[in-house]
């Protein structure tokens, strides 16, 4: 997103910045429904039927043999993983999920924002089983949770390696757009490492397979079918479109790991209070760089204090890696972890450089 664009981007769901969180909501169901002419609703009534009660269409195998390569491949998924794919709803919106593999359990992941601050969430299967099912944690500086449900003979996402992602590869979303169960959109991997810093979420996967409201939670697959992705986010300004995002896997399932197998979600702090340096920033407030974070408050209880770094100290380097701005240095916190050292430079007022060797701290997330 460019800088500047913020106060004209029209949301999906409101974050403030431009920003689409697809939780599907039952007022904006509604508002999309009575936009739609008689005939557009009647010819809408038959998608809006649950997936266990719509009609599908059964090709021969010659004449599956018969269509394009790429089709082939966005049938052979879409068959493959929709069955995985469930709509997962609380009060007040719902969005989607995809059951898989983590350790021995088979779970949901969704993001953090479609479960909200409930415990108790309901997941529909795609064979029209409605469960209740128990989150067992979340966390929202990355946009995921995980989720229990009370069955077994699942089918499951196979899970792919985000960090062996190229940009143009193929990407397929399936979710529940505004309730309209397993929509399959495709196209592909726009970009990657994208930071969105309304919503302070980095290391995105950025595409242009449509992402609307209800999608979140959904899986983002490669064309092997594996998931590669969480799909969480949408930009939409005014004459663009296909800025959608998704919380790479390996993030996702990394997070799904701890919860999984300890119950908790440890985080790593340097326990300071970071605010971006940006160019327009440093000119104001004649700051000696114009990219870094500011130092702008720190916990006196913290290593990093006693390390040496003050208010008004300009984090640029961490670990021998620029620091240009918050997801720089929260990507490097998190790849080192908790009780692990990192080199912090930084430049003082006046410009001095300095550098201190700061052990992280510890944030439980439940």
């Amino acid at each position: 997103m460019r800088r500047g664009t913020a106060g004209r981007l029209g949301l999906a769901v409101a974050l403030g910045l431009g920003i689409g969180i697809g939780v599907s909501g039952g007022d904006g169901l509604r508002r999309a429904w009575q936009g739609l002419t008689g005939a557009e609703r009647a010819d809408a009534l038959p998608l809006a039927q649950p997936a266990a009660l719509q009609r599908t269409t059964t090709l021969s195998a010659g004449e599956v043999a018969a269509l394009d390569p790429g089709e082939q491949t966005i049938i052979r998924v879409a068959q493959q993983v929709s069955p995985a794919v469930v709509l997962v709803e609380r009060e007040g919106g719902s969005g989607s999920g995809v059951v898989t593999q983590v350790g021995n359990a088979s779970v949901v992941l969704t993001n953090a924002h479609v479960v909200g601050e409930v415990r108790r969430v309901s997941v529909t299967l795609a064979d029209g089983r409605q469960l209740t099912g128990e989150v067992l944690g979340r966390d929202p500086n990355v946009d995921v949770a995980v989720v229990r449900i009370p069955a077994g003979n699942l089918a499951l996402a196979p899970i792919g390696d985000s960090d062996r992602l190229v940009v143009g590869q193929t990407a397929i979303a399936i979710g529940n757009p505004l309730g309209f169960e397993r929509t399959v959109t495709t196209g592909v991997v726009s970009a990657l490492n994208r930071s969105l810093r309304g919503a302070q979420l980095e290391q995105l996967i950025q595409t242009d397979a449509a992402i609307s409201p209800g999608n979140s939670g959904g899986p983002l697959l490669d064309s092997q079918g594996r998931v590669i992705g969480i799909n969480t986010a949408v930009i939409r300004v005014e004459g663009a479109e296909g800025l959608g995002f998704a919380v790479p896997i390996n993030l996702a399932r990394s997070i799904a790991e701890q919860v999984v197998t300890t119950g908790t979600i440890r985080r790593a702090i340097v326990g300071i209070q970071p605010v971006d340096v940006t160019a327009p920033i440093a000119r104001q407030f004649g700051f000696p760089v114009r990219e870094g974070v500011l130092v702008y408050g720190i916990d006196q209880n913290t290593d990093a204090y006693r390390a040496g770094l003050r208010p008004g100290d300009i984090i640029v380097r961490m670990n021998d890696r620029a620091i240009e701005q918050g997801g720089d240095l929260r990507r490097v916190v998190r790849e080192v972890g908790p009780g692990g050292t990192v080199r912090v430079e930084v430049v003082r007022r006046g410009g001095a450089r300095q550098t201190f060797s700061v052990r992280l701290g510890e944030q439980i997330v439940r």
